[in-house]
């Protein structure tokens, strides 16, 4: 796989769970990387190995000053956005802070990033785009109505980007994430994601809390995978490549039954009794999509993405990293 080196990269939202991963890429491909975060989901726990590094610069901001995107961008070649409020629930319960971060905070940098002559400015879109839309596998040409505040929040960033590249020039690539797991992933508090989140319980020993009855399906992506695109938009010098976005995926969709099982499964070879743990089920969610499966077919043609972990593969090594910090 080609590799970016000898490069200077700015990660917004580096000390976050995708963006400490590529911070610890980049880094270790002898890269120089300016973080900027503002700690509000981010963690300094991400980063700490980092902080004395040569090549790592922390710059504490906040995407939602221009002033801080402006600092974060001098003398950067390219940008990787991961800078945003997750989760559809925070979305739905506080949609004007989901709103000023994800789409004022994604604006900002666009006009930091297009001042400052960036390369190429590769951002985090999302899966949620796909809203409504009934078809499986999903295509990036056809997304149906948002279902949450923070589904449109992700599709106007797309719009934003693709009017900066027909006005001003720049490049973009967006990068449509599904169900993104790993180390680092947060599993605390009431917006962690479900994989993280059913781990901490089954660790603990008790029963997770699956949405729904479990037929619920998603495509779950493997952090390396993600990290392994996000250079690969960096690096192409396809012109038909850029200023569009991709599925982010490995191009299998699991059911959240079907999850649980794999969970208990890797977990009981190291603890026997979590075997024995069955899950609670609760009132599905707001705002969630039943069943989600990218096609990867477009990434694969344009950008030569690979994804190298299943679904399996990346539960085997999320799982002793999270028994490693959790037990």
């Amino acid at each position: 796989m080609q590799k970016l080196t000898g490069s200077k990269v700015l990660v917004t939202g580096g000390a976050g769970f995708i963006g400490s991963n590529l911070v610890e890429t980049l880094l270790n491909q002898d890269n120089y990387v300016v973080c900027l975060d503002n700690f509000s989901t981010g963690k300094r726990l991400n980063i700490e190995p980092f902080l004395y590094h040569p090549s790592f610069k922390l710059i504490e901001g906040d995407i939602r000053n221009i002033e801080d995107c402006r600092k974060a961008v001098e003398n950067v070649d390219y940008v990787l956005h991961q800078a945003a409020l997750g989760s559809v629930p925070r979305s739905i319960n506080d949609p004007v802070t989901s709103n000023d971060v994800n789409v004022g905070g994604f604006l900002n940098m666009l006009v930091a990033a297009r001042d400052a002559g960036i390369k190429r400015f590769v951002y985090a879109a999302s899966s949620s785009t796909y809203g409504d839309h009934p078809a499986l596998p999903k295509k990036e040409e056809i997304i149906g109505k948002p279902l949450s505040p923070y589904a449109i929040t992700k599709y106007v960033n797309e719009l934003y980007a693709n009017v900066f590249a027909d006005l001003y020039g720049i490049e973009t690539i967006g990068l449509r994430y599904f169900n993104v797991f790993g180390k680092r992933q947060d599993p605390d508090g009431a917006y962690a994601a479900v994989i993280p989140k059913f781990i901490k319980s089954l660790i603990s020993g008790e029963s997770p809390v699956i949405n729904g009855d479990g037929t619920q399906s998603r495509d779950f992506t493997y952090v390396e995978n993600v990290v392994q695109i996000n250079q690969l938009a960096l690096l192409t010098n396809n012109p038909n490549a850029v200023n569009t976005v991709y599925n982010v995926a490995f191009g299998e969709n699991t059911s959240l039954n079907e999850l649980y099982h794999q969970l208990i499964t890797n977990l009981s070879e190291f603890r026997k009794e979590i075997a024995q743990i069955t899950p609670a089920f609760g009132p599905p969610r707001k705002g969630d999509v039943l069943h989600s499966l990218a096609s990867i077919d477009k990434a694969k043609e344009l950008l030569g993405y690979q994804p190298q972990y299943s679904l399996a593969l990346g539960l085997k090594e999320a799982i002793r990293w999270y028994y490693e910090s959790l037990a």
